[in-house]
C-alpha cells in the first residue's frame, strides 16, 4: 500500500514537471511604436522550448475594441483595423477575415487565454493587415510602424437621384480642411488637410450606382480620394457628421433624358400653381423691431401682394399656406405645398440681428448651413417648432446634421431648380431696392424639408435695423418687394418654358 501512495505521488511530481516544462514562464516580448514612440510588453510562455504570445494582450494592444470570446469552442475573435482574426485553441489554422493562414505550431489554451507562437503569427499580421509590423525573435522586440489613420474607409449608398458616400473618419475635420471638385474628366476629387488615408481599406470599397472606382493618394499634408463616375453630376454637397465620425457627400445626378420623361419634365414646368408662405402667424410673431414692427405682420402683407400680382398678371393659381393671423405648423405648410399640387413653393420672412447695423436682403436654399450667420438665421426660423403642440413637435426635432443631408437628398431633383429661382429673385429685388444684396445662401429651414417642388425662403430685409425697419413699415415699400419676388418667379417662369420648348 505504501509503495503505491509512493508510486502516485512520485508520478505527479514527475507530471507536474513536465507541465512546468511545457508552459515555463518566459520573458515578456516588447513592443515599440515607431510613429509615437510608446512603449509596451506582450505576455508571453514558452511552450515546447518557443515563445507563444497571449491573444488576449495582442487585443489590448493593437484594438480598441474587447475581443470576442467563445469559451465552449475555445475560440477568440480580434478586431483588428476594421479586420477580423479568428483563432482556435489547438489549431494551427487562423483565418483573417475569409483567408486562412496555417501558424508554425497550434494554438494553446491557458487560463481563459489562447496563446500562439509568436514568430509565425507577427509574419502572419505582417502579410496580411500590418506591413508596418516587424518582429526580431534574437530581441524578442514587436517593432509597429503604424499610422493612426484618420480616414478609414468608404461606403456607397445608391438612391433613385444621387448617391450618397460615407466617408468614414476617426475624427472631426473642419469646413476649411476639406475641398472637392468634379474634373472634367469623370472623377470627383475629395482631399482633407492632414487626413492619414488607410489605403488597404480603400481598396475594398464595394462601388455602386454612378462610382465605378475609388481610389486614394497619400501626400504629406493631405489625403485625396478620387471617385471615377460613370454618369454627369449637376450637383453635390459636403458635410462633416459626427456620430458617427464620417465625411458624407451627396451626388446629385440629372433626370433621365429618354424621351418617357420629356413630357412628364414639361408637365412639371407647366406653372399652373405656385404656394405663397407667408412666415410665423399667430401665437409665433417672428422677429420685432425696436419700433415694435413683428414680422409676422410684414410678411403676411408681402405675401398677399406677391399673389395679387401673380393673379392679376398670369393664369396661375395661388395657394396660400395662411391668409390671416393664425399659427400654422413648420410641417403644415409644405404639407399644403405637396396636397395642392405647387410647382414652387416661396417662404417669406424678414431677418433680425443683435447687430443693428446689418441690412440687407437673401434668399436661402435648403441646405446645411456653411456660416454661422446663416445657421443663426435656420435656428431663429426654425425656433417655431417649440409653438407647436403634441407630436407634431418631434417631427423636425432630429433634423440636424446628416439626417438634414438625407431630407436635402429627397429633395435633390430640385436643386438646381430651387438655385436658379433664388437667383432670378435675388437679381430682381436688387434691381428694385436700395438695400444691399446679400445674396444667395443655405441654411436647414425646417420649413422648406419635404416640399416636392422648386422652394426657396426670402429674408426682405432686416426688421432689428431700424433704418430697414422704417421701410418695412411702408406700404410702398413692401410694394417694392413683392414686385421684386414677383419678377423674380416670372423670370424663372420664362427660363423654364423656354427649355422645354427647346426639347
Amino acid at each position: 500500500m505504501q509503495k503505491s501512495v509512493f508510486r502516485i505521488f512520485y508520478l505527479s511530481i514527475i507530471h507536474l514537471s513536465l507541465l512546468a516544462n511545457i508552459f515555463a514562464v518566459d520573458t515578456s516580448i516588447g513592443v515599440l511604436n515607431i510613429i509615437d514612440k510608446n512603449e509596451d510588453e506582450l505576455s508571453t510562455i514558452n511552450y515546447k522550448g518557443e515563445p507563444y504570445i497571449s491573444v488576449k494582450d495582442i487585443s489590448r494592444i493593437l484594438s480598441d475594441r474587447k475581443p470576442y470570446e467563445n469559451a465552449a469552442r475555445q475560440k477568440i475573435v480580434l478586431y483588428l483595423s476594421d479586420n477580423r482574426v479568428k483563432i482556435s485553441n489547438l489549431s494551427s489554422f487562423i483565418i483573417v477575415n475569409d483567408k486562412i493562414f496555417q501558424l508554425t505550431k497550434h494554438a494553446v489554451g491557458k487560463e481563459e487565454d489562447i496563446y500562439v507562437p509568436a514568430k509565425s503569427f507577427f509574419s502572419i499580421l505582417k502579410n496580411s493587415i500590418y506591413p508596418g509590423a516587424d518582429y526580431d525573435a534574437g530581441k524578442k522586440l514587436l517593432s509597429l510602424n503604424l499610422i493612426n489613420f484618420n480616414i478609414n474607409s468608404v461606403s456607397i449608398e445608391q438612391k433613385s437621384n444621387g448617391t450618397i458616400l460615407r466617408i468614414k473618419t476617426s475624427q472631426q475635420f473642419s469646413d476649411g480642411d476639406i475641398s472637392s471638385f468634379i474634373n472634367a474628366n469623370g472623377w470627383f476629387y475629395l482631399t482633407v488637410k492632414d487626413g492619414l488615408v488607410d489605403t488597404s481599406m480603400i481598396k475594398k470599397t464595394d462601388t455602386k450606382g454612378v462610382i465605378t472606382k475609388v481610389i486614394s493618394n497619400q501626400f504629406d499634408e493631405s489625403a485625396q480620394l478620387a471617385f471615377r463616375i460613370r454618369t454627369e453630376i449637376i450637383g453635390h454637397e459636403v458635410y462633416q457628421s459626427s456620430d458617427p465620425n464620417a465625411i458624407v457627400v451627396t451626388l446629385r445626378t440629372p433626370f433621365n433624358k429618354l424621351s418617357s420623361h420629356i413630357k412628364e419634365l414639361k408637365n412639371r414646368w407647366r406653372l399652373d400653381t405656385i404656394v405663397l408662405d407667408a412666415g410665423h402667424g399667430g401665437k409665433d410673431g417672428g422677429a420685432v423691431g425696436k419700433r415694435g414692427a413683428k414680422e409676422k405682420n410684414i410678411v403676411l402683407d408681402i405675401t398677399k401682394r406677391v399673389g395679387s400680382l401673380i393673379e392679376k398678371n398670369s393664369h396661375i393659381k395661388v395657394v396660400y399656406t395662411r391668409e390671416e393671423d393664425i399659427f400654422v405648423p413648420l410641417w403644415r405648410r409644405t404639407q399644403i405645398a405637396n396636397a395642392t399640387n405647387g410647382k414652387l413653393f416661396v417662404s417669406i420672412h424678414v431677418n433680425s440681428n443683435p447687430n443693428r447695423n446689418v441690412r440687407g436682403f437673401e434668399t436661402y436654399l435648403l441646405r446645411p448651413g456653411k456660416t454661422d450667420d446663416a445657421i443663426e438665421v435656420a435656428s431663429r426660423e426654425n425656433s417655431a417648432i417649440r409653438m407647436e403642440e403634441g407630436k407634431s413637435r418631434n417631427k423636425y426635432s432630429s433634423m440636424t446634421g446628416e439626417k438634414l443631408i438625407m431630407a436635402t437628398m429627397a429633395q435633390s431633383m430640385f436643386m438646381k431648380e430651387s438655385e436658379d429661382l433664388a437667383a432670378y429673385i435675388q437679381d430682381e429685388l436688387d434691381r428694385l431696392l436700395d438695400s444691399p444684396n446679400r445674396g444667395l445662401k443655405q441654411a436647414g429651414f425646417y420649413v422648406l424639408i419635404g416640399a416636392s417642388m422648386p422652394n426657396v425662403l426670402v429674408e426682405a430685409g432686416y426688421i432689428s435695423n431700424p433704418n430697414e425697419e422704417r421701410k418695412l413699415k411702408s406700404s410702398s415699400y413692401r410694394q417694392k418687394i413683392a414686385k421684386g419676388i414677383y419678377a423674380g418667379i416670372v423670370s424663372f417662369r420664362k427660363s423654364k418654358e423656354q427649355i422645354m420648348s427647346d426639347n
